[in-house]
Order: structure tokens, then sequence, then C-alpha cells
């Protein structure tokens, strides 16, 4: 563990440790330019894959370097190619003759190492002064111009190529896309939000820009591995589409902070103890060149302000709108609860739960569990062929109960069990209260005439005796109304 605190700063220790209180200057993943902070070091034999790659290597060298580079190339392939030239003559005997009609050299008017320079000096420019030429009784003079030819369009290719590239990268377009020197976290829409801004500073448009944010944190696993600046993606809009910018005016980039976020449980006091780092990555393509460009910066713990928002920058004038950067880092306070999202769904969960209203029953919903209870537990200890009589007695009283308000048509003030007529306009807890009362005696009842039932079939042989039904009444109905009365209770046959 020690060492990794040593390679990667004491800033970046293991998570449950305490920080000192005075510690160094906060080290950076990347800058505030967009540049990394990260050097490779004791590659061994991967030293060579770079020579792979060599056009990239170049390009990808500072400045001062490939201006290095061009300059000595070019002064090394003259000098090696006139040097050759040089020898030629030297071993013709070119130097020493004077050249005229009699004596026919292999390059005219060369006579020493400078006239040699100058002559593929004017070859490789294409200049031809004239002056210095190849006469047709040389041909390892015409092989050697060949070669030049050949060698210098590869090297003209190579390193001018290598330095349009360079000059044409869009990097220093990224110097154009300004991004706010803080983020602010305040409510938006009724949710707590971590918010930037972003702004584009020349007229030609970043056509296809894209935003991504990447929360670079030290971690420990539940198993004990430490992981080092761990990259964790922030979501700002990309199932919504959100992260896919217009970028003709300054923009507010909202990462909402939820139960999926990374910040789910950070609030303003965990703020001034924790440790991380927010990298902003903006892609596009320049309008102007058809290149990629990305603009990168990022935001330590310390440049998140808990509680602000950003001043407004566009205004409306005569035709146009008008941007102000001068606002464009400003930021202004507005409330916003100290507490982490984690703790506000905690206190709103705990809050509903204690103002919620308990159910209330009405008396007749607390009185028939009980009844019911009563007259399954009679049951119960009743035999099995008492409880299919108590249960086929029970339905005939059941459709009596549910058909109460036809009574005053069918059944008489001294029909069977007794039942009275109630009215429908009744006060509604009087009727309740009767209906118990009657269920409890169309029970007591139905038990009685079971048991009545089982003497009386004591006397009544053979093997499928019937059930034998009294019917009460007054002795003022009719035999019609009795056998109505009796036809609406079923005959049951005994099991």
């Amino acid at each position: 563990m020690s060492a990794v605190r040593r390679k990667f700063g004491d800033e970046y220790q293991a998570v449950g440790l305490a920080r000192c209180s005075a510690r160094r200057e906060r080290q950076r993943f990347v800058d505030k330019n967009g540049r990394c902070n990260v050097q490779h070091g004791n590659l061994g034999g991967e030293s060579s894959r770079y020579l792979s790659d060599f056009f990239t290597t170049l390009v990808d060298l500072k400045w001062r370097w490939n201006l290095l580079i061009f300059l000595l190339t070019y002064t090394v392939a003259w000098l090696v190619m006139a040097s050759m030239w040089w020898g030629i003559a030297y071993l013709r005997g070119d130097l020493h003759q004077a050249h005229g009609d009699a004596y026919s050299p292999c390059v005219a008017n060369v006579y020493n190492f400078p006239s040699a320079f100058l002559f593929f000096v004017e070859t490789e420019a294409t200049i031809g002064y004239g002056h210095r030429y190849i006469t047709e009784r040389c041909p390892e003079g015409i092989v050697l111009f060949l070669f030049q030819s050949l060698l210098g369009s590869v090297v003209d290719a190579f390193l001018i190529g290598c330095m349009f590239i360079k000059m044409s990268q869009p990097k220093k377009r990224a110097e154009t896309l300004m991004f706010s020197r803080a983020a602010v976290i305040s409510q938006r829409d009724a949710k707590l939000c971590l918010m930037f801004r972003v702004g584009n500073l020349r007229n030609s448009h970043m056509v296809s820009a894209q935003i991504r944010c990447k929360l670079i944190k030290s971690r420990q696993t539940p198993e004990g591995e430490f992981l080092p600046l761990d990259q964790c993606e922030l979501d700002v809009g990309f199932g919504t589409g959100a992260d896919q910018l217009f970028l003709v005016s300054p923009l507010t980039i909202c990462h909402e902070i939820n139960s999926e976020s990374p910040f789910f449980s950070l609030s303003q006091r965990s703020l001034r103890s924790e440790q991380f780092e927010i990298v902003v990555i903006l892609e596009g393509i320049v309008e102007t060149t058809g290149m990629t460009c990305q603009a990168r910066t990022s935001y330590t713990e310390d440049e998140v302000l808990w509680g602000h928002r950003f001043l407004p920058v566009m205004s409306l004038e005569d035709g146009f709108f008008r941007v102000d950067y001068s606002q464009f880092h400003a930021t202004f306070e507005v409330p916003t609860p100290p507490y982490s999202v984690k703790e506000q769904e905690e206190n709103l969960s705990q809050s509903s739960l204690l103002n919620s209203p308990f159910d209330k029953k009405t008396r007749r919903e607390q009185l028939c569990p009980l009844d019911c209870a009563d007259t399954a537990g009679e049951k119960n200890k009743l035999p099995a062929k008492l409880q299919k009589i108590s249960l086929r007695k029970e339905a005939p009283a059941r459709a009596l109960g549910m058909s109460s308000s036809n009574t005053e048509k069918t059944l008489s003030t001294g029909d069977l069990l007794e039942i009275q007529e109630i009215s429908p306009t009744s006060d509604g807890e009087d009727t309740d209260n009767r209906m118990q009362l009657k269920a409890l005696k169309i029970n007591a009842k139905a038990l009685t005439q079971s048991t009545s039932e089982l003497e009386l079939q004591k006397d009544f042989p053979g093997p499928h005796p019937h059930r034998v039904v009294v019917l009460m009444g007054t002795d003022s109905d009719s035999a019609q109304g009795k056998a109505e009365r009796f036809s609406f209770l079923a005959p049951l046959v005994w099991e």
C-alpha cells in the first residue's frame, strides 16, 4: 500500500483512511487545459514499437523536434548526395582536367566539392541554371541521377506530409472551446444536479458535438483490492440524447444525481472530505476542415460549488442574440438542501410512513370476522355429516339475505325462520346490528334443525331417506303460499 501511495501521490489513499489536514497541492489527472499528466517509463524492449509507426511518432513530437528533424534530414541528404557526385568526378579524374572539347567529363563544370553540392541542389530543386549538366558519356552519373530523383521525392513526401499534418491538427481549435472554471451543484426541476458550462468562441460550428464525463476516484473493493484512479461514467443525457450538443451558444451541461449516480451519497458536508476529479471530454467535427476535434478539462472537489447557479449570458438585441462572455464563469448562490439525495429519499420515506392514515374498519367489518370465526369453530366441532347438512342449510339462508329487498312480495311476517322485513331506507348502523343478530339466529336454528333431522332419520327406514322440511306460518296462510315457500327451498338428498 505504501508503494501505491508513493506512486500515485498522497492524495490518492485507500478508502476509509483519514486524510492529512495539511496536504500539498492537488495533483490533477487532467489539467484545466486538457493535458494529461501521465508519463510512460521503464518501457524496456517495448520502445521499438515507436519505430514501427515512425510517421505517427514524428507527428506526435513537439514542434521544435519536428523542425530539427526537418532541417537535419534535408541537410544530411544534400551532403550525402553531393559527396556521391564529387566521388564520381574524383574517380573519373574530372577534378584535375580542364573541361573542353578535347575532354568530356561526367558532369560539366564540377571541379570540387562546392561545385558538386551546387549541382545537386540545382538538380533537386529543378532550378537548372544550365552551367552544370550531365553528359551522355557517364552511365554511372545517369544511374545516380535517377536514384537522386526517387530519393528526393520520398523524402519530400515524408517530411512535407508530416509538417502539413502537424500544422493542420485541430488541437488549436480546442483553444476556442471554453469550459467554466467551476462546476456547481443545485436543484433543477426539483432534482439535485451537477452542472457546468461549455461555449464556442468561433462562429464556425462544431458538427456532431458530443460531450462525455468521467469520474476519476480511487476506491477499495470489498475484497480489499485498491483501485487507484478508477474511472466511472457520469450520465449527462446519453439515454435522452442530451449529450448531443448544438453548440452555437453557451450551454449548461447537467448530470442528474439519482440512485444510479456515483454522487448519490454526496452531501455538502461530505464534499469537503471527498477526493475526486471530474474529466469532461467534448468532441466534434470542425466545420471548416472536417477533422475531429477534442477539448478536455477537469474539475476537482475544490472546484465544485454547492448551492450555486450560473448567471445567464444570453440577451436579446435588435435582430440577434448577444452572448456576454464576461459572465461566462460567474455564479450566484441559491437555496439548496445540504443533504444528499440518499438522505432526502430516506427522510421522505420516513415522513410518508408517519403521515399515512391507518385503515379504519367499520363496525360491520370488525364484527364479521368474529362471527365467521365462531361459525367455523362450531362447524369444525360437528361430524362430517352434520357439517355438510349445515352448509347446505346455510345456502338458502344466504339466498334469503341477498333477496331481502324483495321479501315484501314473497314472504309474510310469520314465514320461515321468522325473518322480518328490513326497510332499505333505514339507518345504516341499526341495519348492520339487526343483520348480525339475525345471522346468529339463523346459525343457531340451523344447528338445532340438523340435530332434529338426525333423530327423525331413525324413524324413516330405507336406503335413501328424504329430508323433512318444516314449514312455519300462520293459520291464515293458504296452501298455495306454503307451496311457494316450499319450492323456494330446494330439497336436498342425503348422501
